[in-house]
């Protein structure tokens, strides 16, 4: 189990896909790329012998055929949201290491860096794996992302759409809070989250503070004002994303 917190204080939770499932993904994707070559191959002849094709037209046919798994994880990760049908499978999925849907620089990085973890030296990603903070392989170094459990991949949707929902349907009320900063917005969120017998007056306190610093001048009860900047900058810091 690994923990991360975004820089808009989203706290999210994921356990690492382990070496195993990794390795038995691979296989999977392996073998299919095996069969997928076998039924190319025996089907090109097939219709090369049936249709009396040129010698060219052949060699044609095969080289663009089965130079395709070449490029089997990049196009599986692509546009299947950083799964192959081998990590489908095994229930894992890559991502970036924040939590968030990889991007295409960063597939093309994963994809690419195949050739030293696997291909050329074939322990190497192994190692990695097994050696690094976060189980990632070299690609994933590269890239910025990890493969955590399709299980927790599904949590972390809903624990960001939830604050992209904010982004998408929430009007903001200060847009002086654009110019609050992260450690500003957690002492807000630090005081709110303290309740005890000296609660209200911290509050009055820090909302007397936040206004002279915005220069706000409302009538919001203390503590709506301080949980309305905290929705403020989070619409803020979505818009910048």
């Amino acid at each position: 189990m690994t923990k991360i917190i975004t820089g808009q204080y989203v706290h999210i939770e994921h356990t690492l896909a382990n070496i195993g499932a990794r390795i038995l993904a691979r296989f999977i994707d392996f073998l299919l790329i095996i069969i997928y070559s076998f039924a190319v191959f025996y089907s090109i002849s097939y219709f090369v012998s049936e249709f009396n094709f040129s010698e060219n037209l052949y060699i044609l046919l095969y080289v663009l055929f089965l130079s395709l798994p070449m490029f089997y994880s990049l196009f599986w990760e692509l546009f299947n949201k950083g799964q192959t049908p081998g990590k489908k499978l095994l229930g894992i999925r890559a991502v970036m290491i924040d939590g968030k849907e990889a991007r295409l620089s960063s597939f093309i990085l994963r994809w690419l860096m195949l050739i030293v973890d696997i291909y050329f030296f074939q322990c190497i990603g192994i190692l990695s794996i097994m050696f690094t903070k976060n189980n990632q392989r070299l690609g994933d170094l590269a890239a910025g992302t990890i493969v955590i459990k399709e299980k927790d991949y599904r949590k972390i949707k809903v624990n960001l759409d939830e604050f992209q929902h904010l982004g998408l349907n929430y009007t903001p009320v200060f847009p002086h809070a654009e110019n609050l900063s992260d450690e500003q917005i957690n002492i807000i969120n630090q005081t709110l989250s303290l309740i005890d017998k000296g609660h209200q007056a911290r509050v009055a306190e820090l909302a007397s503070k936040v206004k002279e610093f915005l220069q706000i001048k409302t009538e919001m009860k203390d503590i709506e004002l301080l949980r309305t900047l905290v929705k403020d900058y989070l619409y803020y810091s979505f818009e910048e994303v």
